[in-house]
């Protein structure tokens, strides 16, 4: 396997951390031999092991600022999740209906 080589220059903020102590953090990090982006990913508590993330340039992360910052977050979850039991009840219907066939 290659051997990734980053830099964090600063943790920025915790977004949670689960039961092993992996924390999914918001860095400026630098990888290879590049300029440092923003980078969204759980890591170990040493740094050394990491998930896979998103990685994104200064322009990218305020045009996702803006966005977060202009939509009801708790609205859309609330539709999509209402979206999703519209979607499992037909779902639903269609087998039962299939299967009395």
């Amino acid at each position: 396997m290659a051997v990734v080589n980053f830099e964090i220059y600063k943790v920025l903020g915790t977004l949670s951390e689960n039961k092993d102590g992996w924390k999914k953090q918001l860095t400026c990090t630098s990888w290879g031999r590049y300029n440092p982006k923003f980078d969204l990913r759980s890591w170990d508590s040493e740094y050394n092991g990491m998930t896979k993330g998103i990685t994104l340039s200064l322009e990218e992360i305020v045009a996702l600022r803006d966005l977060l910052n202009e939509v009801d977050l708790e609205t859309a979850y609330e539709e999509s999740v209402a979206e999703r039991q519209v979607a499992k009840a037909a779902e639903k219907a269609a087998e039962k209906e299939s299967a009395d066939e």
